[in-house]
């Protein structure tokens, strides 16, 4: 008992310092968000004026440009506070995915300031106006790139380090950023040393490159919230922890949900012999939650299913009726195999999993199975249940 309260008050102190650390980092990118947004305003105030003078619509689209990046980094910041807040009674979960809503927040108006800044170089396209060259601006213009840069290598290792959808958002914003003024900057060259008015033509340039920009990041933001497949890396470690303990002889019925970055439920059948001592499985189970959770950072709820792993004839059945299902189509799995004998027939139960877009519909798969066990055991009946893979 001793051991057991050691091993936990462990296990407890490393979640305490992987939760610190992770607050910590958040509060990092929050900082970096605040030198963001100050960084911003002061670009676009700078762009906007020279575009006043000069008569730039390139400019003063970019001087827009930053000042919705500016709107963006307060989204940012307002949903990490939120997502921030300790789980309620009303939000057992914690409050995660509000960082996911932020950053669809920010994706929209990245969008609309996409569509606008399009509008109104077209209207430069329609009715052209001179641009007056500064060359101040050449200066100011190559000094947002370099700070564009920046802010977008910063943003995105920041977003990879605390799996921050938003941040992630914010990256990719400030990288099509650096691209757009970067066609500014040619276009006030180009402009000045040639005869050539392309002023509205590299408005409607960056418009696109922004609309891009928008449409990533509402893609990116978006599908955590309309329950996205897991990653493909978590769900590996997942069956290499679990697989690794000896007791556990398989798993299916896996299932993830995200609750926000950080925040994840798991719940799966373990497979473990039905000769076994429950107590020494169902300790063996515990561990494997308590591994899960320390190594993951995820809670893990495991269901225990035993199986006939020692009686022969449940086994050659078993091996007989998989061959048959990998007949049909290989991707198809199989788990908690019973035989239940009876004086006229057997019963065979079992269920199969499928991936989420298999074309065949569950009636159809069952009762080809069905036919294919009758003919090789006319006496066996089939009580067959068709899974989903929602973990593949």
């Amino acid at each position: 008992m001793t051991k057991f309260k050691r091993h936990t008050t462990e296990e407890m102190n490393n979640w305490e310092k992987t939760q610190a650390n992770e607050l910590a980092k958040i509060r990092a990118s929050q900082h970096h968000l605040i030198y963001n947004l100050v960084a911003y305003v002061v670009i676009s105030i700078i762009e906007y004026w020279l575009a006043e003078i000069s008569k730039s619509q390139t400019l003063r689209a970019d001087a827009f440009n930053n000042l919705s990046d500016a709107g963006s980094s307060v989204i940012t910041l307002i949903g990490f506070h939120m997502a921030g807040q300790k789980p309620d009674l009303e939000h057992p979960f914690g409050h995660g995915r509000i960082e996911y809503v932020s950053g669809l927040v920010v994706a929209g108006a990245i969008l609309i300031m996409a569509f606008e800044l399009v509008k109104t170089s077209l209207e430069k396209i329609l009715h052209p106006e001179a641009v007056d060259f500064q060359p101040v601006s050449l200066i100011i213009l190559a000094v947002s790139i370099g700070v564009k840069l920046y802010m977008s290598s910063y943003n995105r290792s920041t977003g990879k380090k605390i799996d921050s959808a938003a941040m992630k958002a914010t990256a990719l914003d400030s990288l099509s950023d650096a691209l757009s003024t970067s066609v500014v900057l040619v276009a006030s060259i180009i402009g000045h040393f040639t005869s050539l008015n392309i002023d509205g033509w590299c408005g409607i340039a960056v418009g696109l490159f922004i609309f891009y920009a928008g449409y990533q990041a509402a893609k990116d933001t978006l599908n955590p919230l309309l329950g996205q497949a897991p990653d493909p890396e978590f769900i590996q470690n997942i069956r290499d922890i679990t697989l690794s303990h000896p007791e556990i002889l398989g798993i299916h019925d896996m299932l993830v949900h995200d609750y926000g970055p950080g925040r994840q439920m798991v719940s799966l059948h373990c497979e473990v012999s039905a000769s076994g001592d429950i107590l020494l499985l169902h300790d063996a189970i515990d561990n494997i939650e308590r591994e899960l959770r320390r190594k993951l950072h995820c809670d893990a709820v495991i269901h225990m299913d035993p199986i006939q792993d020692r009686d022969e004839e449940t086994v050659k059945i078993h091996d007989e009726v998989l061959q048959l299902i990998h007949q049909i189509n290989p991707v198809i799995t199989m788990h908690d195999f019973r035989m239940v004998k009876g004086n006229t027939h057997t019963n065979l139960i079992f269920d199969v999993v499928v991936p989420v877009d298999y074309p065949t519909p569950p009636k159809v798969l069952t009762k080809q199975i069905e036919l294919m066990v009758q003919e090789q055991h006319s006496d066996f009946y089939t009580v067959i249940t068709v899974d989903r893979d929602y973990a593949r």
